[in-house]
């Protein structure tokens, strides 16, 4: 029995028996859970943030195994990461923390005035990790700026600056990190990881491109529904955060591609049902979560070329071998983006004072049709609006350069995120995941698939030799003035 049926048998059997037997369960399931008793470190976020009263029990009952009786907050919490991983739902995540932070006022209740204080504190030192080490555009957030923005949160008052400087200080000199299990220290960070089956066998992946920040960690979804499919060229045009790709990787190379859920997989062979994917394969896997493509218009040496631009600002041309097929990845890319895109997080803290993207998690949404429509549309509002702000006090001619480049990198962001939430509003308008369930030829095209599915194209691959045209030799970073980033 696996360690979810596990956990759905005992849940049920105890709720049914009332408080008492509702609390020995949770005892009971808490205390294996801590002890990893057929449990692996990636199940126990899972199990303790579940929205209902046993699992709150079980949370209480295994927050009991953690004394954090005279550590700092940051120690605490260091302490509490080494005995599992942060996964799961985001909405999990946050109620485990939730749960730490009222464990840690217990063991220290004359630390900090309140159980919300010590939330918003975690909160605070979890986007300030994502600042100072994750993949962000512009200067890290500074300790005065740290402060600035929990002024007035501690019960209407402000915490002490002595306490935000230890936590900034310590988040500075050694980044948040959670226990993983076993067979995932075996892979490296950034080549996605492998479950294995038996030991032996990768069976499923269960994320892609792990990053500092769990949220915005790619999923594997190995029966998600496949929306197209087949040959396509592909030039790395920048990489992550817009920055200029080195010369000897911006070679074009021909691929097997096939959009599956919320991910574009880049095989060299294509896919055959018995054949797991390979650690090449994740290395090359694209997620499309808040991705744009169009036709590169500015790209001129080879026929057919979309430009895909992703949620970490990485910049991809793909040559279809027709300009219907072309037409055809856009629209597809697109409306998926448009579907599963969960809503954004708001920025690291300090964005207030600082320009700072949003985290854009890669977790499928789960709102509705109409609920993500709706959620688009506010966007939508907000970034016109902003643009509109930020375009209306242009920069002073004296002010440094380095300001004026934020100023410039700001602005880009804004039109391009005008641009995106223009197309995912205008496409669920259309139909969705309505669209997505039509004809090849068109904008969707939807194939349920239960395994990797086998596909025999009768077309042979694109060409891939191609001078290097004389624009590819731009630095690609949003804010360098030169750029312009064309979207149609």
């Amino acid at each position: 029995m696996g360690s979810t049926e596990i956990l759905e048998k005992e849940a049920s059997e105890s709720l049914s028996n009332g408080t008492s037997s509702n609390i020995e369960a949770a005892k009971r399931l808490a205390k294996r859970l801590y002890q990893l008793d057929r449990f692996k470190r990636s199940d126990v976020a899972k199990h303790l943030g579940k929205n209902n009263e046993f699992s709150k029990l079980v949370a209480e009952e295994y927050l009991k195994f953690f004394d954090f009786t005279g550590m700092t907050l940051d120690q605490s919490l260091r302490y509490f990461f080494k005995a599992f991983s942060l996964v799961g739902e985001t909405q999990e995540r946050e109620r485990v923390l939730v749960h730490f932070s009222n464990r840690y006022f217990y063991c220290n209740p004359d630390t900090i005035a309140s159980q919300d204080g010590v939330h918003c504190l975690t909160c605070a030192m979890m986007l300030l990790n994502t600042d100072l080490h994750g993949h962000n555009i512009g200067k890290k957030m500074t300790c005065q700026e740290f402060i600035a923005n929990l002024q007035g949160v501690d019960e209407g008052g402000d915490f002490s600056k002595d306490l935000l400087k230890a936590l900034y200080n310590s988040i500075k000199n050694e980044k948040l990190e959670w226990a993983v299990d076993d067979e995932e220290k075996k892979k490296s960070v950034s080549e996605g990881t492998d479950e294995k089956a038996n030991g032996t066998h990768p069976k499923t992946i269960s994320r892609i491109g792990s990053t500092t920040n769990p949220f915005l960690d790619i999923p594997h979804d190995p029966n998600a529904a496949v929306y197209k499919s087949g040959f396509l060229a592909r030039k790395i045009h920048a990489d992550m955060d817009g920055k200029k790709t080195p010369r000897g990787k911006r070679g074009w190379k021909t691929f097997y591609a096939v959009l599956k859920g919320t991910v574009l997989y880049l095989q060299k062979d294509e896919y055959k049902p018995e054949k797991a994917l390979s650690e090449e394969d994740l290395k090359n896997a694209v997620s499309v979560h808040h991705a744009l493509a169009s036709q590169a218009t500015d790209y001129e040496k080879k026929p057919n070329v979309l430009k895909l631009k992703t949620a970490d600002w990485r910049v991809l041309l793909f040559q279809a071998q027709s300009p219907e097929e072309m037409q055809g990845w856009i629209n597809k890319i697109n409306c998926v983006a448009a579907v599963f895109s969960a809503p954004p997080f708001p920025a690291a803290i300090g964005s207030q004072k600082k320009f700072s993207r949003p985290l854009l998690p890669a977790t499928t949404t789960k709102l509705s049709q109409e609920e993500q429509l709706k959620s688009h549309e506010t966007k939508l509002r907000q970034i016109t609006t902003e643009l509109a702000e930020h375009r209306s006090y242009p920069p002073d001619k004296k002010l440094k350069a380095k300001e004026v480049d934020e100023y410039k990198l700001k602005d880009h962001y804004l039109e391009f995120e005008k641009t995106r939430y223009e197309m995912y509003v205008r496409l669920l308008k259309e139909g969705g995941l309505e669209l997505l369930s039509g004809g090849s030829g068109g904008p969707a095209g939807l194939k349920k698939s239960h395994s990797s599915p086998s596909l025999n194209p009768d077309t042979s691959p694109v060409t891939a030799k191609v001078k290097r045209n004389v624009s590819e030799r731009k630095d690609h970073r949003p804010g360098t003035p030169s750029i312009k980033q064309k979207v149609t």
